[in-house]
């Protein structure tokens, strides 16, 4: 493997969906399968290490909504106010914050193809913060596209699919009404931009197998059919 990164090939995959899908047991399995080859493995939290803007959101979750801080879970459950809370200018406001975190996704794909590591997973990506938005609306549609054109798509995008009411019981935060819509409108987006591998509900077990059966058959092709390419696309 060449040592100063120079020829190594950077792979971003994606992981996304609801709540309580399930995402950061996926991320873990993946990452240990993968760095079990001896290939260096990162993981991005988009919340963390991609969003911008952390006050406004803060402000408006907290403050101006009156919703709870922190992770719900089944000991604990809390009741956000944030994504769920739908209006003109909580819309206006998004679309511009969406536009902020698109910008600074471009520069963190950039600044990571130039790390050296093999394998980079997203824990959420663009695709989550798209699919709050209202995707009936045609210029929402049209906004969605641009942005997708605009952002690096991962060679790999997971949309984990689970059960809504399970879901919220592994992390109580949103009533089940809007984790339902919520759903409703990851797989919509799926239909939309495309690009996104939609995992069932199955058992948890389940879902890692095929999850790495589908990645290492995924980037085992992009390997042979691109021996000199970095794996990511620079908007597309």
């Amino acid at each position: 493997m060449d040592q100063d990164g120079k020829n190594r090939r950077t792979v971003l995959v994606s992981f996304s969906g609801i709540d309580g899908a399930g995402k950061s047991t996926q991320i873990e399995a993946l990452a240990a399968h993968v760095a079990q080859d001896g290939l260096r493995v990162h993981v991005v939290r988009f919340w963390d290490d991609v969003a911008r803007l952390k006050g406004i959101r803060e402000t408006s979750g907290h403050k101006l909504f009156k919703g709870d801080k922190g992770v719900g879970s089944p000991s604990t459950p809390i009741h956000r106010r944030d994504k769920n809370v739908r209006s003109g200018p909580m819309t206006c406001v998004r679309l511009f914050l969406y536009l902020v975190d698109a910008v600074s996704t471009r520069l963190v794909v950039r600044r990571i193809l130039r790390s050296g590591f093999d394998l980079v997973i997203f824990d959420r990506y663009t695709y989550d913060e798209l699919a709050n938005l209202n995707l009936r609306n045609p210029i929402v549609r049209a906004y969605v596209r641009l942005i997708m054109a605009f952002v690096p798509r991962p060679g790999v995008s997971y949309l984990l699919d689970p059960d809504p009411v399970q879901a919220r019981a592994r992390k109580p935060e949103y009533p089940l009404e809007f984790v339902r819509a919520n759903r409703e409108a990851y797989l919509k987006l799926a239909e939309l931009v495309e690009g996104l591998t939609v995992i069932r509900a199955m058992p948890v077990h389940e879902v890692q197998a095929e999850v790495i059966a589908h990645a290492v058959r995924k980037l085992s092709y992009e390997a042979a059919e691109h021996p000199h390419r970095k794996w990511a696309v620079e908007g597309h």
